[in-house]
């Protein structure tokens, strides 16, 4: 059952809808539709055509995921590192995100998802929610370019009572820029129920 809190940023809100389906970006490009097996609409008013057929018109090339014709992105590098720790039935996360840069990111959002589901009662952080029985998104705020980390610490409880867990963490919602290095906020930890700390 996920909770829902009040006065959360929306960025957490469109990450919610963002973890429960992956979405490709492909490049819009005149003669696309055609490109891809598929037919254009007939015409609905009477005015004419060029008379050249989709299949032989020229398509300009663009990089995969980019618009043709929009502005660059800004460029920042978000990064998260913390430790897991599983005992007693609780798993214990402390996260530090912070921004590399150059540019600053108005908002990110962490998701959590983890190999067993969670208990259905939990006490989560005021920037946190539960999206699904497995995963947990927070909020990080403003991360400003070269600027302080910002500190996330989680105190959860699966249910079943696994020996040991799976964590994958990495970000859902980076403010729109684009991430040079993604590699250093995207992790996976396997926490057996010891009380070790397993830093990532």
């Amino acid at each position: 059952m996920g909770l829902t809190r009040r006065g959360l940023l929306m960025p957490l809100s469109a990450a919610a809808m963002a973890a429960a389906m992956t979405v490709l970006v492909t490049a819009v490009v005149p003669g696309a539709a055609a490109s891809a097996g598929t037919s254009p609409e007939a015409p609905t008013s009477g005015a004419p055509t060029s008379g050249v057929p989709a299949s032989a018109a020229p398509v300009p090339e663009a990089p995969v995921g980019e618009v043709v014709g929009a502005a660059p992105l800004p460029e920042a590098d978000l990064s998260h590192h913390g430790y897991v720790s599983f005992s007693n039935g609780h798993i214990a996360i402390r996260i530090r995100s912070e921004n590399l840069g150059p540019s600053d990111v108005t908002a990110s959002t962490v998701r959590l998802r983890f190999s067993a589901p969670l208990a259905v009662t939990q006490e989560l952080p005021y920037d946190c929610l539960r999206s699904g029985k497995a995963t947990v998104l927070c909020e990080t705020g403003w991360l400003r370019s070269g600027g302080g980390a910002r500190q996330t610490a989680l105190d959860l409880r699966p249910a079943g009572g696994p020996d040991e867990v799976i964590v994958r963490l990495d970000t859902v919602w980076n403010g729109g820029v684009r991430d040079a290095d993604p590699k250093n906020n995207v992790h996976q930890v396997l926490a057996p129920a010891t009380g070790d700390a397993y830093a990532f």
